[in-house]
């Protein structure tokens, strides 16, 4: 057995045992479980929903599901790939659309709308560098929901959490040829979109965050006082902006600015809310 092998039962076996506590009712078990889970899960509804708020809501409901079915996972994939596939069930089916899908709005007029009222220098007024990378993080979340939502959950899937085929095509609960065709049907897509529209991407592209900054606040999608994505809370030892805007500067590529986000952390109030909820006894967590 291989070292990467032998390193996977090791953490299979941990986290049998983890789950096994959980469902006797343990719970600190509960709670590591919940730990482990809650920040990746968050990330994933982010991409998905692109608002904090409503990501924060989609992350307790999918880890009430998890928790609510903890009882059937048999170890037949880890632990966080077998919640991302009950994620994934319940954002691909959500009802609540993001404005782009309630819009229908293509790549092609997201483009058209970045074009309109683009400044003639970059913006110099106050917190000039952070509202550029409010703008540069919103952006890139926007532009993911013009794709529709199993392309979008398969470039998540694939080009930011970097999961293999695989994995992705077992959560998707599609054959792994399927999935890369899905993938690839994304990736031409925002490729052909970021090449010719961002200037990171880019550099002979038109667009450019900093003279973006004036638009996006007048619009009301970047808001000066309080930044959605920016000062965002960032899992411990996490990425900050910095050091994701470093990264997507040093691989220099399409996929890069929409795999550059910081890896943030599941706000702490929902999590105190289903930590609340587990203990108030009207939830029967394993039955």
């Amino acid at each position: 057995m291989s070292t990467e092998a032998h390193e996977g039962e090791l953490v299979r076996a941990e986290e049998r045992e983890l789950v096994g506590r959980a469902v006797a009712g343990d719970r600190d078990a509960i709670a590591e479980v919940v730990r482990l889970l809650q920040d990746p899960l968050y990330r994933l509804a982010l991409r998905m929903v692109w608002r904090p708020v409503e990501a924060e809501d989609a992350t307790q409901e999918i880890l009430l599901r998890v928790l609510g079915n903890l009882g059937t996972w048999r170890a037949e994939a880890k632990l966080l790939t077998w919640a991302y596939r009950i994620g994934v069930n319940y954002l691909l089916n959500l009802k609540r659309q993001t404005p782009q899908e309630a819009a229908q709005l293509s790549l092609d007029a997201y483009r058209e709308g970045l074009a309109d009222g683009f400044a003639e220098a970059e913006y110099r007024g106050p917190e000039a560098t952070l509202l550029t990378q409010e703008v540069r993080l919103n952006c890139s979340q926007a532009m993911l929901q013009c794709l529709a939502r199993d392309e979008r959950v398969a470039f998540v899937l694939g080009d930011v959490f970097a999961l293999n085929s695989t994995e992705a095509a077992w959560i998707l609960d599609v054959t792994p040829a399927a999935y890369r065709k899905r993938l690839e049907r994304a990736k031409k897509r925002l490729g052909n979109f970021l090449t010719s529209t961002c200037g990171l991407a880019n550099p002979e592209a038109f667009c450019r965050c900093s003279r973006r900054v004036d638009k996006a606040v007048a619009l009301g999608r970047v808001d000066p006082r309080r930044p959605n994505f920016a000062r965002h809370p960032i899992s411990p030892g996490g990425r900050t902006v910095v050091q994701a805007e470093q990264q997507m500067v040093r691989l220099h590529d399409a996929a890069a600015v929409l795999r550059a986000h910081p890896d943030y952390a599941a706000p702490q109030a929902k999590m105190d809310a289903i930590a609340g909820l587990l203990h108030s006894g009207r939830f029967p967590l394993l039955d």
